[in-house]
């Protein structure tokens, strides 16, 4: 994977209003795809407020990520 898409995929993901569905649709990853990619490419303490943010906000709303 490329610089270019590797960003792209990183930027939908911190995305509130891009679910992991639009991700797979565009870049064929799934959940857990995404999630090894963030906990490669961002700082321990980034991923595990990115992930909670996602758990929060999953709960809270049927169609979150």
């Amino acid at each position: 994977m490329d610089d270019a898409t590797r960003s792209e995929i990183i930027e939908m993901a911190l995305s509130d209003h891009t679910s992991f569905d639009a991700i797979a649709s565009l870049h064929g990853l799934s959940a857990d795809q995404v999630k090894t990619l963030m906990r490669n490419n961002l700082k321990p303490a980034s991923y595990r407020a990115w992930r909670k943010r996602v758990r929060d906000f999953g709960t809270r709303r049927a169609n979150y990520k």
